[in-house]
């Protein structure tokens, strides 16, 4: 059975995180209010504008469920502003403080070819726009990649949360990584109940 993954559609390229999703075979809802997290394995926080985002988070109500959503086990995987709303100061999931527009604004966007933790393979070509990266983390965070010494993906339990695009250069690694940790906790779900 395939997993039913989230993908909050509130802003930013949701579209193209769904479509990974699809083609890597889960399926795929888009989160816009408090019910479509409802049975969901886990949730794509995409990138987009944190500020926008943060807002339409309001506007529906979405910040307790989201929180509760993760507390309840559920993996989730940000991307860029996602991981800054993940953070301390914005949803409160993971414990990380993020650096908006760490590494400048659009016109400083650019490539780089990270070797991550735990991904196998040819390094991933990343693609950072507007990017931020984790200015602190809590001893249960594994950064799992960095540029210049700055945190660009990190993990805590079933959290993952990078800066950078995988989405725009079809790279389905993390997603594959992501899908891997919803696996995970449905095993560890099903040995629970048992």
């Amino acid at each position: 059975m395939s997993a039913l993954v989230g993908v909050l559609a509130l802003q930013g390229d949701f579209a193209a995180h769904a479509a990974m999703l699809r083609g890597l075979g889960a399926e795929v809802r888009e989160v816009r209010v408090p019910a479509d997290l409802d049975d969901l394995d886990g949730l794509v926080i995409p990138g987009g504008e944190s500020t926008t985002m943060t807002l339409g988070i309001e506007r529906e109500g979405l910040g307790d469920p989201l929180r509760a959503f993760a507390a309840s086990g559920a993996p989730v995987f940000g991307t860029c502003a996602g991981l800054i709303m993940l953070d301390r100061d914005h949803l409160g999931i993971m414990d990380v403080l993020a650096t908006r527009n760490a590494f400048g604004r659009q016109v400083h966007s650019f490539e780089e070819d990270l070797e991550i933790a735990g991904v196998d393979g040819p390094p991933v070509r990343a693609i950072f726009i507007r990017a931020p990266w984790v200015a602190e983390r809590g001893e249960q965070v594994e950064v799992l990649a960095a540029v210049d010494g700055h945190p660009v993906a990190v993990q805590q339990g079933s959290l993952l949360a990078i800066s950078f695009h995988p989405e725009l250069s079809g790279e389905t690694r993390l997603h594959e990584r992501f899908l891997a940790l919803i696996r995970s906790a449905g095993d560890r779900g099903r040995a629970r109940s048992a």
